[in-house]
């Protein structure tokens, strides 16, 4: 079965920084990352490879920065004043997460800090790296009509949340 636009992918990968070979991530072992293909949810360059494999195709994929996470940009390194991160013992590398002015999560480093202000690079960990991943597609299927509305993956058959054998566990609070 061939990969289209809107359909639950379920993908095992390996992403490692590909000038220096580190892996940065990996969900090998683990529960694969499912999401919908054409819904934003993995970054372009990967999903416009993705689209090309068929199910249980594995594949080596090199995303260039600009298809990935961006190009790093020095503009997006700022000062910021001290006061602003009150209550919380900065460190030097640290990554803080705040809320950007259109409402969604972004993801902040400490790069040097004094008593007076915090420079603070507003830049993704992964921008300007060129990305190569090491994928392979373990599922394939149409949406059911929940996630097709929301562009979430429901997970009504791993007997979590909402379910009847959903008792703890899951991190749901039942």
């Amino acid at each position: 079965m061939a990969i289209a636009n809107n359909m639950v992918v379920a993908l095992e990968y390996e992403l490692r920084d590909k000038a220096t070979s580190e892996i940065l991530d990996s969900n090998v072992g683990e529960p694969a990352l499912e999401f919908i293909t054409g819904r934003n949810h993995i970054i372009p360059g990967l999903e416009r490879e993705i689209l090309k494999l068929n199910l249980n195709d594995s594949a080596q994929v090199i995303v260039a920065a600009k298809d990935g996470y961006g190009e790093f940009d020095e503009m997006a390194i700022q000062q910021v004043p001290i006061e602003q991160f009150a209550g919380i013992e900065l460190q030097v590398g640290m990554p803080l997460y705040g809320q950007a002015e259109d409402g969604s999560t972004i993801q902040v480093t400490i790069r040097d800090f004094n008593d007076a202000e915090a420079i603070v690079d507003y830049n993704h960990p992964l921008a300007g790296k060129e990305l190569l991943f090491d994928i392979k597609i373990l599922g394939l299927r149409e949406p059911n009509a929940e996630e097709d509305l929301t562009g979430q993956i429901s997970r009504e058959d791993d007997g979590c949340c909402g379910s009847e054998r959903g008792h703890g566990g899951c991190g749901c609070g039942h």
